[in-house]
């Protein structure tokens, strides 16, 4: 694929933002509102953060969020401009991850970008490294290195996957180029979050693999291979080079690294949103703000 055809690529965004088997998170219990997304980091709620770091992604041409209940969002003015301009709907989220995906991918033009409502520290610019890097594979996993990690926040990850090259994290971020890709979804039924459940790895990847995974042998790109093999499509890791990606805000530690880190670029502005190009139309969420 030209880069030509990836920069015209118009891409749609999801945003994972239902309730993990349907339970009121710790975080939202603490800060006394309804649902997690809607938490306050950094005096915003939530997935504000997110959608405005895809709202202003060249690429993304539409954004669709899994919620379980609508309702939540309803004091967001941000959120109600971006479904004035047609940029933004809303999808119901089921009791499962992987049924939420495809409940929403039912009405999404591929590809698909998929994200979480908690994955604050994305940016315009990490967003539009992942779609460049992700656009010839059939699936696609955002990592990044631990070094990475450490240097945008010394407690912004504890677990790491280790393979012979690097230890990396996971960014929470993927892509599905075609319905077809929806089978690898699949994998994640159990939960995912194969850091912190290496046993989980067996049911998605085989016993092999999860050898491989306990004692770190081979790279990452040569698990990666091994996976496309396995499932018979292209599935690739992308590199970030933004370390901060791969903090997502699941308790009050992570709150806490995420806000430290949002000061930090409000102060300098090193990670401002991307403009987007001349020919694009204005972002909806750079709309309200205008007002």
């Amino acid at each position: 694929m030209t880069s030509r055809t990836k920069s015209a690529l118009a891409v749609t965004a999801l945003v994972l933002a239902g309730r993990r088997d349907g339970e009121i998170d710790a975080l939202a219990a603490a800060a006394g509102v309804e649902d997690k997304c809607i938490v306050p980091v950094a005096g915003r709620a939530m997935i504000l953060h997110v959608l405005a770091a895809l709202d202003a992604s060249p690429q993304v041409a539409r954004i669709v969020v899994s919620i379980n209940d609508a309702r939540v969002l309803d004091g967001l003015p941000e959120v109600a401009a971006m479904q004035a301009s047609g940029k933004l709907v809303l999808a119901t989220a089921q009791t499962n991850l992987v049924d939420s995906v495809f409940a929403a991918a039912e009405t999404a033009r591929f590809p698909v970008l998929v994200t979480t409502a908690d994955n604050v520290l994305l940016t315009p610019q990490a967003a539009s490294q992942f779609i460049a890097g992700a656009a010839d594979a059939d699936v696609a996993v955002a990592f990044t290195r631990r070094d990475a990690v450490l240097a945008a926040h010394p407690e912004g990850q504890r677990r790491f996957y280790k393979f012979s090259d690097d230890s990396y994290s996971n960014c929470n971020t993927y892509w599905l180029q075609s319905a077809a890709s929806l089978e690898i979804a699949e994998v994640f039924r159990s939960g995912g979050q194969f850091a912190k459940h290496p046993l989980r790895i067996v049911a998605a990847f085989g016993f092999l693999n999860l050898v491989r995974f306990h004692y770190g042998i081979g790279t990452l790109d040569a698990a990666f291979r091994r996976f496309s093999r396995r499932f018979r499509q292209e599935i690739k890791a992308v590199l970030l080079e933004d370390g901060a990606v791969a903090i997502d805000v699941d308790n009050a530690r992570t709150l806490g690294v995420a806000e430290e880190i949002l000061s930090r670029r409000a102060q300098t502005g090193s990670m401002a949103p991307a403009e987007p190009p001349a020919t694009t139309a204005k972002p909806a969420l750079a709309l309200v703000a205008a007002r």
